[in-house]
């Protein structure tokens, strides 16, 4: 078990590695000139000399990646100012450096993803067991139909009518809004109810559909018809066969899903007006911030390789002969 852990950080650590590596020249070596995104319409050649020196771009590709990478576990000062470790860059726009202000932008979009996430969870998964349970009966037909209504649904679609209906129609509601959980709880639950109903409708359809094939193509497994054949109820077959094999697949898709929200939910956060990681992406894009960009590239990277090897550690846990492999 240990030795298949160390394969799976060491292999993670090696895809990071290239991932800061592909990021990194996609934003600084494939442009003639990155300092002329900083510098604007009327750029004079001293200050396109200034934030060259300044964004570090005044040395060569090999040495800029190499104090970048440094600058992660050692911090690195710059002249407009100092950024401790772990220094992701330093945002020109807003005259600090990149992770302070992702920190300060992750409780929201983390309050976002895990409260979607559970909603998505046990609702889609939910239907789904049920409809590969009662597979042919007229519950599969109405979730069936039902995921398929909901998949197709566009969270910029819902989100205003969420808003019209809930919101401004019927008052049930105040407009979403972000409040941190230690300050006030229920505060926390009721700001985010709207934004955590809408962003899980579209994950609810996937899981829907996937958690009903998976099963049903596990009823068709020997080991589990021969359980069936033995006299084994159907609630101990299905929990203790079908389900177990079909968990592995749903874990897989769910730690995507949950790192990709965790990068940010750019859509919901944008529709509901929530200063998350996602509204920080289109910020900075549209001020053509180069380190705020790459910054939230890298770190949403990261979280998916990070996800990816803790999913793989779940299947040695789930199926034992995974270990073996």
């Amino acid at each position: 078990m240990l030795r298949f852990l160390i394969r799976r950080a060491l292999g993670a650590l090696v895809v990071l590695i290239l991932i800061s590596a592909i990021t990194y020249g996609l934003f600084w070596a494939v442009p003639r000139d990155p300092a002329m995104l900083s510098c604007g319409r009327d750029c004079t050649a001293s200050a396109l000399k200034i934030i060259h020196h300044n964004l570090g771009t005044d040395e060569p590709i090999y040495l800029q990646y190499w104090h970048y990478m440094v600058g992660i576990f050692a911090g690195r000062h710059f002249p407009v100012g100092n950024c401790p470790a772990p220094c992701l860059g330093y945002s020109f726009d807003e005259s600090t450096p990149v992770w302070p202000i992702i920190t300060g932008r992750l409780p929201v979009t983390i309050s976002l993803a895990i409260g979607g996430s559970v909603v998505f969870l046990i609702v889609g998964v939910g239907l789904g067991m049920i409809a590969a349970a009662r597979r042919g009966k007229l519950i599969d037909k109405v979730a069936t139909t039902l995921s398929m209504f909901m998949y197709s649904m566009q969270i910029y679609f819902l989100g205003p009518i969420a808003l019209a209906i809930l919101v401004y129609g019927l008052h049930l509601f105040n407009n979403p809004a972000y409040v941190p959980f230690t300050e006030n709880p229920w505060g926390w639950f009721v700001g985010l109810l709207i934004p955590w109903a809408v962003l899980a409708t579209i994950f609810v359809g996937a899981y829907t559909r996937m958690t009903r094939s998976l099963l049903i193509e596990q009823f068709q497994e020997e080991h589990v018809k021969m359980a069936r054949a033995k006299g084994m109820s159907t609630p101990f077959v299905f929990f203790r066969y079908a389900w177990r094999g079909a968990l592995s697949m749903i874990i897989t898709q769910f730690g995507m899903d949950f790192s990709s929200l965790l990068g940010g939910a750019i859509i919901t956060e944008y529709t509901f007006s929530l200063q998350g990681l996602g509204a920080f992406s289109v910020e900075a894009t549209d001020k053509s911030d180069l380190p705020s960009i790459m910054g939230i590239m890298l770190f949403g990277a990261a979280l998916i390789v990070i996800f990816n090897a803790a999913i793989d550690a779940c299947y040695a846990v789930i199926d034992p002969r995974v270990r073996l492999n």
